[in-house]
């Protein structure tokens, strides 16, 4: 275990145990459960019967499920019940799932009493609860004529009973108390029931209408893509059964960034070899050559997706991109190879396989030496440790990988090539006709190139005092341009994060979220396709004083303008609620760079109070800290996701006042 957070709101407490990269999440989360069981004992009751969980996920949310009405004809609680019934169970079993965070308020049976009323009767709030405990119960009752009988029994019946109750008028007429005259006293008496929500935690909106949602985390190591099309297909499979008006949306999906990422990749992988080819074409000069070179991109290639494989790794845009640099670098060991051979032919005169032969004599070591030093300079990354080291872990092996069957390739595959598909070289091709003009301008310029580095070795202090001042120049750009650890990109949503002062009602959050929604939809309605609005929960926290909502930006083709984009939205938009929202904290905020590094992009840090001074004096230091980061420039939207200790009423009993009477 690396370290462990903890979160509390009222009602709800959350513990995460962050272990390192090494550690086997399955073996972890039984360890973590073993460790429960020792400390469940001493837990209340309350909480005992209420549950405990422990599950496995990432940090961050892979996509966002809901169900919209735009009909009118149902409330979020109708679709809340819907997803509690019928999909929430269904799309926790699905492979790749972590775990489900929901947006929804399921049906409860809500009774709500008249104090005056329970000591009219003489009943308390206790009475109530055990009396619908008693009469709301399945009860096995037994059988009729079962074994052993009596002699002659003839017939075996079921005997049943009444089941839990159903509907409201059940409820009603609960028997509370039977008084001396023979009058009962029901729930109806006393209190009055209704169909209502289990709990009043989250009031959910998708562009204004009545919605009901739940967001998907990631299983550790599970695959995104299959993860999120399991989902869908899923949510397609009980389209059918839903009532009419009841749609289904996706407010917030990071597989359509990824996929589209790995799609340009992969276009750019293919435009690699084009130019590749013509590239090759151009300076060998023969079309048998260029082939031969080029084909050693498909062999390596597919033995570079065998390697990945066997790792364990995935397609992904860091292998991808990797592949797309290797491309320039595998094929030098091919061109070694076919232009040496071409130039055995040329000077000595040589039919192919003889060239090949005596080619491969001379440069074997050269080729081993080139995959040496480029192996040594990627290698080292694959052994960095951290979230750094598993990032670039898989770009290290697939270059790694690549270059090895490079030359493994050049020294067994483009030999054969070379002594079989090769013809003898006729020495005037090449000074006539557009192979001789390039050839002779290339001569002239490396005639000009050679004549300029012989000037220069005559005067080797200026060209050194050349040399320093590049030299400073790069380590003062070097220092002078911003860090980063991951670059910022349009992934097509943003975050957008409530946080009203503690004891803040729903009403007050609701109306800030609803301020919110109207800015996207009116200001930004030319980049902004949908807003899912969540009251209730935030990355933040939960509780009434805490809103988030999910952005959903139009399709990449339409947003081109600087303008349109993710970045300069969040910019606009944190400019115009800074200034014109004082009710609450209110920030936008992009999705991680890498999905389940964290929340959001930026980072996250700690104030720990090892000294034992208390939380009022630890989050007058952050508040400082934060306040230093703002004013120096360190950072952007620095701010503290603690809350100020809530206001309390504290209610006195006198016990002997309060206890029974004789």
């Amino acid at each position: 275990m690396l370290y462990l957070t903890s979160t509390s709101s009222p009602g709800l407490a959350q513990i995460q145990v962050i272990f390192g990269p090494s550690i086997d999440p399955e073996i972890a989360q039984v360890e973590v459960q073993n460790k429960l069981q020792l400390v469940q004992p001493q837990l209340p009751e309350i909480v005992r019967s209420l549950g405990i969980t422990v599950q496995r996920s990432s940090a961050s949310f892979l996509m966002v499920v809901a169900l919209v009405d735009n009909s009118g004809k149902y409330s979020a609680s109708d679709l809340g019940n819907i997803i509690d019934s019928q999909i929430n169970d269904n799309v926790a079993r699905l492979d790749g799932v972590g775990s489900i965070q929901g947006f929804y308020t399921p049906y409860a049976m809500r009774i709500w009493l008249d104090p005056y009323k329970l000591n009219q009767y003489g009943l308390t709030s206790n009475d109530v609860t055990n009396a619908i405990e008693a009469q709301n119960n399945q009860v096995a009752v037994g059988d009729l004529g079962d074994d052993p009988s009596i002699s002659g029994q003839q017939l075996n019946l079921t005997v049943v009973s009444s089941s839990q109750l159903q509907n409201v008028p059940q409820f009603e007429n609960i028997i509370l108390k039977t008084t001396e005259n023979g009058a009962t006293v029901t729930i109806s008496d006393v209190g009055r029931v209704e169909l209502g929500q289990r709990y009043y935690q989250f009031q959910t909106y998708y562009n204004g209408a009545s919605a009901a949602g739940f967001a998907v985390e990631l299983a550790n190591g599970a695959n995104a893509i299959e993860t999120s099309k399991g989902v869908v297909d899923f949510m397609n499979s009980v389209k059918p059964s839903l009532p009419d008006g009841v749609e289904i949306v996706y407010p917030y999906d990071t597989t359509p960034f990824v996929e589209l990422s790995i799609e340009q990749v992969v276009h750019t992988l293919f435009e690699a070899i084009i130019l590749v080819f013509l590239v090759l074409f151009i300076f060998l000069q023969n079309i048998r050559a260029t082939l031969i070179a080029t084909l050693v991109v498909p062999v390596v290639l597919l033995g570079t997706f065998g390697v990945l494989a066997f790792a364990g790794f995935s397609i992904n845009t860091l292998t991808m991109f990797a592949m797309v640099l290797a491309i320039g670098l595998l094929v030098d060991d091919a061109i070694v190879v076919v232009e040496n051979v071409e130039r055995i032919m040329h000077e000595e005169g040589l039919p192919p396989k003889e060239a090949t032969q005596h080619s491969m004599g001379e440069i074997q070591g050269a080729l081993i030496g080139i995959v040496i030093v480029l192996t040594a300079v990627f290698i080292p990354m694959a052994f960095i440790g951290g979230s750094t080291g598993i990032i670039y872990r898989q770009f290290s092996v697939t270059i790694v990988a690549a270059m090895i069957l490079s030359v493994f390739v050049a020294m067994v595959f483009t030999p054969a090539l070379c002594a079989t598909i090769l013809k003898p070289v006729d020495p005037t091709k090449k000074d006539r006709g557009i192979s001789g003009v390039f050839n002779r301008g290339f001569n002239g310029l490396t005639n000009g190139y050679t004549n300029a580095i012989t000037f220069l070795l005559k005067w080797p202090l200026p060209v050194f005092a050349v040399f320093a001042v590049l030299l400073f120049g790069v380590y003062h750009y070097f220092m002078k341009l911003p860090e980063s650890f991951l670059p910022d990109e349009d992934q097509g949503s943003l975050f957008v994060l409530i946080n009203l002062p503690t004891g803040a009602t729903t009403e007050r959050t609701s109306a800030v979220s609803d301020e919110v929604a109207s800015y996207f939809h009116n200001q930004e309605s030319s980049t902004v396709e949908a807003v899912f609005s969540v009251m209730g929960f935030s990355f933040a926290g939960q509780g009434q004083n805490y809103g988030m909502s999910f952005i959903q930006l139009k399709p990449f083709d339409d947003r081109t303008k600087e303008s349109e984009t993710a970045q300069a939205l969040a910019q606009r938009a944190n400019g115009y609620f800074y200034t014109h929202i004082r009710d609450a904290q209110v920030y936008v905020v992009s999705p991680p760079a890498i999905p389940g590094l964290g929340n959001s992009t930026g980072w996250t840090g700690y104030v720990v109070d090892s000294g034992g001074q208390g939380q009022a004096a630890t989050l007058v230091n952050t508040n400082r800290i934060i306040q230093q980061m703002n004013q120096q420039g360190i950072a952007t939207q620095v701010r503290t996701d603690t809350q100020s200790d809530e206001t309390q009423m504290m209610l006195r009993i006198d016990e002997q006042q309060a206890g029974p009477t004789a």
